[in-house]
């Protein structure tokens, strides 16, 4: 009589042998955490994973503000509920639209200096739409080596070709574009880069890489998620100013404390954005009391009141004190620190000894980052307690013996995320 697995079809026993295959420090688990206070989390007991006997200090949110639970934005999010409801009910184009749509992507338009913005429900959406607004199957697109993997999905959707350039490196990309330029002088293009990059926490030099594209002819896309809010003139991130970038793509997951997405640009490309995008077309428009909550915190981040600079100065302490430690210094200015530990058990164990001391810090591990940098994720927020980095370093441990970082290598693409 055949096994269960042998008589299963043949698309289930390669899942399974796909599964079976992946190493266990690489294996992913859903935890479930329940907020506690300020810049705490409390594990569920449902988890059943941490090793804390109370709440975790928050470490590895993305709320680098705490505008997520600031009393204007929730305020503001609890009128928009009252009047619209919990979400939009149908597309921005058939009666999805609501006022404080337009009146959030007026107001972000103004305080980025474009000329025109568009909502979207997520950062993953936006950056697919972007990419398909400019480039198509005759397109070459150049992207930096570690571009985020909404960007590269958007750049399969489009059916364009792909090159890869080395990370925050103007002096490779502008061979690509030389050579691009060679072969096909009227072809299309179209460079993707981030202004700050989410497991690295570096940023490139934005003004050199706009005037490369300028000179050669290229739109360039910036996805400036992480650095909206914190980086950046006034937090306006670092395409503030350059008329040569084309997309600006930015989250209000982050640093504005709620949730969706948009895409900043000129009349032009934002006219195309909206009669031809099926990513902005065909969904449910951004839930209203999300959007609210969005122009609360960027009225806060605006007026200069969310508590930016301190939370700089408190990023570039925590990059000296793990230098004076011996770990290497995060590359950076922003709320991102990445802390290097290369081995994926290595990094889980440092995660687990984090968690015992009550602090919530993630292993990030292949395939999010390349084979070899598994690494330990800081986020900081403006509101973390003093002595927290004291707490931190006493719990961390010493830093692993050197080994090689090679920062652009191309994710292991055999591994599930």
């Amino acid at each position: 009589m055949p096994t269960a697995q042998a008589a299963a079809p043949p698309w289930r026993q390669q899942l399974l042998a796909d599964l079976e295959a992946l190493p266990a420090a690489r294996r992913r688990l859903l935890r479930s955490l329940e907020p506690a206070a300020s810049a705490e989390l409390q594990p569920s007991p449902a988890a059943g994973t941490a090793t804390a006997p109370g709440p975790l200090l928050d470490l590895a949110s993305n709320d680098y503000l705490g505008l997520s639970r600031h009393p204007a934005v929730l305020a503001a999010a609890a009128a928009e509920l009252a009047i619209s409801g919990l979400g939009a009910g149908a597309s921005r184009l058939v009666s999805g639209t609501r006022p404080v749509h337009l009146q959030l992507e007026a107001e972000l338009a103004a305080w980025l200096g474009r000329e025109r913005a568009l909502l979207f429900p997520s950062g993953f959406q936006a950056n697919i739409a972007a990419v398909c607004s400019l480039a198509d199957r005759h397109s070459l697109v150049l992207a930096d080596r570690l571009i985020h993997h909404s960007l590269l999905a958007g750049v399969r959707c489009s059916g364009a070709r792909l090159q890869r350039f080395t990370h925050n490196d103007p002096a490779d990309l502008e061979r690509r574009l030389l050579a691009a330029r060679r072969q096909r002088p009227a072809g299309q293009l179209l460079v993707l880069c981030e202004s700050l990059y989410s497991m690295e926490g570096s940023s490139p030099q934005l003004a050199a890489v706009a005037a490369l594209c300028a000179r050669h002819g290229a739109p360039l896309l910036v996805d400036e998620a992480h650095a909206l809010g914190v980086i950046g003139a006034a937090g306006r991130g670092l395409a503030h100013g350059l008329a040569d970038v084309a997309i600006v793509s930015g989250t209000f997951g982050k640093a504005f404390g709620s949730g969706g997405a948009f895409l900043a640009c000129d009349g032009l490309v934002g006219e195309w954005l909206l009669q031809s995008s099926g990513a902005f077309r065909y969904t449910t428009a951004l839930a209203p009391p999300l959007a609210a909550g969005a122009l609360a915190a960027l009225d806060l981040i605006a007026s200069g009141s969310a508590g930016t600079s301190a939370l700089l100065a408190r990023c570039e302490r925590w990059r000296q004190g793990l230098a004076a430690a011996g770990w290497p210094r995060p590359p950076g200015s922003g709320p991102i620190l990445s802390v290097l530990i290369g081995d994926d058990d290595d990094a889980l164990r440092r995660q687990r000894q984090l968690e015992a001391a009550g602090l919530l810090c993630v292993a990030i591990r292949p395939p999010t980052v390349p084979p070899g940098t598994a690494r330990l994720r800081l986020v900081l927020r403006q509101d973390l307690p003093c002595g927290t980095l004291t707490r931190l370093l006493a719990s961390l441990g010493p830093p692993p013996a050197p080994g090689p970082y090679r920062p652009n290598l191309p994710p292991d693409r055999h591994v599930s995320c």
